[in-house]
């Protein structure tokens, strides 16, 4: 029996294998650079330059069960190396490219990187690190030029290796679907990330998740701009046009000024996003061919309700709403059915859900309680990288543990209430942020906004204070009074925010959802621009 008669589809780089003997030319991902161009990968490209990476490692004592980093925005260098890793068995570890100091730091170290590909752009920030890290063996940088970031002879470059005309093909050396593929770090929004082990068979539900929930056709065109380092984009994008064929189109980071006119130059038929970024696409200022524009569907995670229906109507799309995180737990609501705000229902015959008190009892439609989820058929397993007490605990009961707390209605319908130890509430109400986030976002001004709590000023056990941080668009700056006066005119007296926070920009983690812990240590910092309601009352 011939080599490539034990290759197995589920390994991504076997199916890469697979696919550039079968059709080599056939174009798959097409990384957009704006003015700079775009470059286009077949298989056959996918396949030479994993290859090429693979031989590396392998040169440089890089292996089976080896930690490697990635850490780069979306070039054609973060795919080659991610499947690189596969070949050989190494674990590839994808780091926020926007990461800096201590959290890159702790990364590295916590997942012990033997190796970290990174392009240029983000060698500066890497340097500072590299010198408390004498574990890492490799530093090999991939110089884009439209980056124009000069040579620097301390490292490897990844350019020699791919440019080579000549390459020796590495032997697959996993056969193994349950042989972790990467580990994923958490957004750490109130703490340090923990590393989640994936692996190889977590393809096989990327599989199913194509089929039957995102219902992607051969002839659509995919598109995100989320960081590839991300679980989302791997879910929604990446895998699902690696293994359908289809084409996927990536941008180096989100845009929400430049998206729709992306899409239209790519013919793009769907994207991904996240609720920030569904808001921050929303605040832009209305175009008169907002909807003109190829998309049919946007699969979102997280759309604010205040906007779902304007949002469709404004850009003549339907918004395909689901729920899932990288340790796992899933749900969606198909298009067109069940209510504006929820995020839908479990997936039948693979995943079970049910929303329990502290005690895992369940509760009745309309009482909040946890969400808690398990596979019907296999463990509901957690592998956190080095911490299996959390692992366990994550996974107590057989059930996984998500920490939001959310509800069901009669026919249930799943709604999100809250992360867990983060509610917001006011004068006994609880406060739902997004409408909040709705009515400033809407201001002529506000190019981004993220409403969040303090512990209230009188003292209530459990009351939060509201600050609305704020970033005003280039070239514009926030008059206080003008946004105190839309919040009176368009919210309850409960909601409109006893401070507004101006800053530069709003902090975020990986998955664009605002990073309001660090928001609120700028705010007790006194950093800034901060205004209070109280003042301005005499005002409006």
């Amino acid at each position: 029996m011939s080599y490539k008669a034990h290759l197995n589809q589920v390994i991504a780089s076997h199916l890469v294998e697979l696919k550039a003997d079968e059709v080599p030319d056939q174009p798959i991902f097409i990384f957009e650079k704006g003015e700079h161009g775009e470059d286009i990968l077949t298989y056959k490209d996918l396949h030479e330059n994993s290859n090429k990476i693979a031989r590396l490692f392998l040169e440089r004592g890089i292996g089976k069960g080896d930690h490697y980093a990635i850490y780069m925005r979306n070039h054609p260098e973060f795919l080659y190396s991610l499947l690189a890793g596969m070949v050989l068995g190494a674990i590839a570890v994808p780091v926020d490219p926007r990461y800096r100091g201590e959290r890159l730091k702790y990364i590295l170290h916590n997942c012990k990187a033997k190796a970290v590909i990174a392009s240029g752009e983000c060698l500066e920030a890497l340097e500072e690190v590299l010198g408390e890290l004498p574990e890492i063996k490799l530093v090999s940088i991939a110089y884009r030029p439209e980056q124009n970031i000069p040579f620097s002879s301390k490292y490897h470059a990844l350019n020699e290796t791919l440019e080579q005309d000549t390459w020796a093909a590495v032997e697959q050396q996993i056969m193994d679907v349950r042989h972790p593929m990467q580990v994923i770090y958490t957004s750490g929004t109130t703490g340090d990330p923990k590393g989640v082990t994936i692996r190889n068979n977590r393809t096989g539900l990327y599989t199913i998740l194509t089929r039957i929930v995102w219902q992607y056709k051969k002839s659509d065109i995919l598109y995100t701009g989320l960081s590839l380092s991300h679980g989302n984009a791997q879910a929604v994008t990446l895998f699902p046009a690696l293994y359908l064929g289809c084409q996927a189109v990536f941008s180096p980071r989100f845009t929400k000024s430049r998206i729709w006119d992306i899409c239209r130059k790519y013919g793009c038929t769907s994207f991904s996003l996240l609720g920030g970024m569904m808001a921050a696409i929303y605040n832009e200022p209305e175009k008169p061919d907002d909807a003109d524009n190829p998309v049919q569907v946007v699969i979102s995670a997280g759309t604010p309700r205040a906007i779902w229906e304007s949002f469709e109507k404004r850009f003549n799309v339907q918004i395909l709403e689901w729920y899932g995180s990288v340790e796992g737990g899933f749900a969606y609501k198909p298009i067109g059915k069940g209510p504006i705000g929820s995020f839908g229902k479990g997936l039948p015959g693979v995943m079970e859900l049910k929303v329990v008190d502290e005690n895992d009892n369940e509760v009745p439609p309309g009482v909040t309680g946890e969400l808690i989820c398990r596979m019907i058929k296999g463990d509901t397993r957690v592998d956190y990288l080095g911490l299996p007490e959390a692992s366990k605990e994550k996974t107590r009961g057989g059930w996984l543990r998500t920490g939001d707390m959310v509800h069901r209605d009669e026919n249930g319908w799943l709604f999100f209430d809250y992360r867990k130890g983060s509610e917001l509430r006011r004068a006994g109400d609880f406060i739902q942020p997004d409408f909040v986030e709705k009515v400033i976002g809407e201001h002529p001004d506000v190019s981004e906004v993220c409403v969040y709590g303090i512990p209230a000023a009188s003292g209530a056990p459990g009351e939060s204070d509201l600050v609305a941080a704020i970033s005003p668009f280039e070239g514009k700056t926030i008059d206080p009074v003008s946004i105190y006066r839309r919040c009176q005119e368009e919210l309850a007296r409960n909601f409109i925010p006893s401070y507004l926070q101006i800053v530069d920009e709003i902090p975020k983690t990986i998955s664009e959802k605002p990073l309001d812990r660090l928001l609120r240590e700028q705010f007790n910092r006194g950093e800034g621009e901060i205004y209070r309601y109280e003042d301005y009352i005499n005002e409006l």
